[in-house]
């Protein structure tokens, strides 16, 4: 059983999460860039990041993540094409962070909106092909010597300006996430182990009480936890 106060941490996280920010990585493989970054789309809320990556598959540093591969889930795709499609099609505006010709100071960009932001790879930024797919670009002005920031800091940069913008609008007040998929992620977060062999049976996940106690299939819906 749940400790009831963790079960409420993982509540209100849960009920912050945006589902219509996100970050796409084209080509960020170092993997405690992928950790750092991951950490900071968790903290801001987010509830998927998206990668593209030629190696078939990303390892995350799993000291610097602080463990949140748990709460955010990183998608893979082979080409900036076919995420850049995705999330087109969702309604999502590409964003893609640039220092080059054309790019707008980061703080003027609206994140309010639905939208995924696309960081480049360490030493190249985003590929051309990922420049030429983006709706808009934005930059974070340098006044020093210095022309670019490390990936991980500039995404959490971004990133908490999202999270600034979207606060003051009040889009952390409550949950933004359809009823059903509120209620299987707080059982998958709250009860990993419990939800695998749910799945593996094909069986539905129990509803859970105010403090997060299992309870059984037989009891009464009005007593299931609201979003």
């Amino acid at each position: 059983m749940i400790e009831p106060r963790r079960f409420h941490a993982i509540r209100t996280a849960l009920t912050r999460r945006q589902p219509d920010l996100t970050l796409l990585l084209d080509q960020v493989h170092k993997p405690h860039n992928l950790a750092a970054i991951l950490r900071s789309c968790d903290a801001a809320g987010l509830l998927d990041a998206h990668a593209v990556t030629s190696q078939g598959s990303l390892r995350v540093g799993a000291h610097t993540s602080g463990g949140t591969k748990k709460w955010v889930r990183l998608h893979t795709y082979s080409s900036i094409g076919a995420v850049v499609e995705e999330m087109k099609k969702k309604g999502f505006a590409i964003v893609a962070a640039d220092q080059g010709p054309g790019a707008v100071d980061f703080r003027e960009c609206d994140f309010t909106r639905p939208v995924a932001i696309m960081m480049g790879a360490e030493l190249h930024g985003v590929s051309d092909r990922g420049l030429e797919l983006a709706d808009e670009r934005i930059e974070i002005p340098m006044l020093g010597m210095a022309h670019s920031l490390n990936v991980s800091v500039a995404a959490a940069a971004i990133l908490f300006e999202a999270a600034r913008q979207r606060a003051a609008m009040g889009m952390y007040e409550a949950s933004r996430l359809p009823a059903d998929e509120f209620r299987r992620l707080l059982f998958e977060w709250s009860y990993p182990r419990q939800a695998a062999v749910h799945r593996a049976s094909h069986q539905p996940y129990p509803a859970l009480g105010p403090d997060g106690e299992i309870l059984s299939r037989s009891s009464p819906h009005p007593s299931q936890v609201e979003t």
